[in-house]
């Protein structure tokens, strides 16, 4: 990709109406468009971090027996009134409206609707587990929404719904979701600590995915000691329950989020089915989320430094940022090598053709934090001077040498 066809620049100002470090930064390297507040467009570069982050959670997903589907965001009433959330939490959450005589909400969760899909085609034991998961953006009537694309009233959303004929069926499918989401933070570079939290409505407790940053919008409570973590909202003491210690504070930033759901909504929508003795009984359902676009934002609030981002190479926009230093043909000639070496190595670059001096070139390279720079300009020759975004230091490879160390580094 030339970055002189880019859409859009960069920006040099801060925005002045952003306080959160990610938009900041994502609207400044031209990751995102500010619509109104908590409504953000992915731009191209924003677009195909939220794609990589979206690959690798579908193939863990998949990798636990997750089938993926599609459902709607236009959600009737009527599904609503069964559980008696139509009214409670109703519109202090939900967008709700009337359209030719009827009334409907957008979906800020997908319960009542893959609740009432899977009762029309679940009916025996054989019929379970089942597990399905979708990605789809959804809606949130937040009432202040100034964390950048951390609390979006539009947000993009993976939510898995597994349905079990047992509590210890639903309990070991629990255990694999876990270890899921443990291996998708690590792929995406975020160190998420799993954080003991209320069960609301649904169940006695919950298990939360935080990520510990001054900038978080939650307070835990850490025993690194025991790995055992805890949401504010349910600690009554600050030593920890396992060694005594006392615990650390932290704000953190929640990124993901599993909990049994039991029977609170197969009960709300009379889904049971024939079990092993010729009985009926209701089906045990799990829910587990991750927001895709918070996850990206999360990122963007820990791996950064005064310069930009520093985007980890498993989900940033390109692997190399290829710096074209001057017009001249040979310089421009090599430039086209290079990229087409790289390119047909399967690594993914973004070529700075543009006319510009050295200083802006490197200035936005450093704002929009791709993990490998290469710099060609009369000085290289046919090599060409690689950087990782993260580190100081500088070195002068030949082309064989950068494809063989950038297709290593993928």
């Amino acid at each position: 990709m030339k970055q002189s066809r880019l859409f859009p620049e960069t920006i040099k100002e801060t925005p002045k109406d952003e306080v959160s470090v990610n938009a900041s930064l994502l609207i400044r390297a031209g990751f995102i468009d500010k619509v109104s507040a908590g409504i953000y467009t992915y731009l191209p570069l924003g677009l195909r971090v939220l794609h990589n982050i979206q690959t690798i959670i579908r193939e863990e997903m998949d990798a636990i027996s997750a089938q993926e589907l599609l459902m709607p965001a236009l959600h009737p009433k009527e599904l609503w009134e069964k559980t008696g959330r139509w009214n409670d939490p109703g519109a202090e959450v939900m967008f709700q409206f009337e359209a030719r005589g009827r009334e409907y909400g957008l979906g800020w969760t997908h319960e009542e609707v893959v609740t009432s899909l899977a009762k029309k085609y679940i009916h025996s034991y054989k019929d379970l587990p089942l597990a399905l998961y979708q990605i789809q953006d959804k809606f949130r009537n937040e009432a202040r929404a100034k964390s950048g694309i951390l609390r979006g009233r539009e947000f993009n959303m993976k939510d898995l719904y597994s349905f079990h004929a047992s509590e210890a069926d639903l309990e070991r499918y629990y255990e694999q979701a876990m270890e899921a989401y443990h291996r998708i933070f690590e792929r995406v570079g975020l160190a998420a600590l799993v954080v003991e939290a209320s069960g609301g409505a649904f169940a006695p407790y919950s298990h939360e995915y935080q990520v510990a940053t001054p900038h978080g919008e939650d307070i835990i409570y850490t025993c690194y000691q025991c790995n055992r973590h805890q949401n504010k909202e349910i600690v009554k003491d600050a030593a920890c329950p396992d060694c005594g210690k006392e615990r650390k504070q932290e704000k953190a930033i929640e990124v993901g989020n599993i909990f049994k759901l039991g029977t609170r909504f197969s009960s709300a929508f009379s889904f049971t089915f024939i079990d092993e003795a010729g009985k009926r009984a209701p089906v045990l359902m799990g829910c587990y989320g991750i927001g895709p676009s918070r996850v990206m934002g999360a990122i963007a609030e820990v791996h950064n430094d005064q310069q930009g981002l520093v985007w980890p190479q498993s989900i940033a926009p390109f692997s190399v940022h290829l710096l074209q230093l001057g017009t001249e043909v040979e310089v421009a000639e090599q430039s086209l090598v290079w990229y087409d070496k790289l390119t047909h190595a399967g690594i993914s670059v973004l070529w700075d053709d543009r006319d510009m001096r050295a200083g802006e070139k490197f200035a936005d390279s450093d704002l929009i934090g791709i993990p490998h720079r290469l710099v060609i300009s009369k000085k290289t020759g046919e090599q060409a001077e690689l950087k990782a975004r993260h580190a100081k230091d500088t070195e002068l490879l030949t082309l064989a040498e950068g494809v063989a160390r950038l297709s290593h580094a993928r």
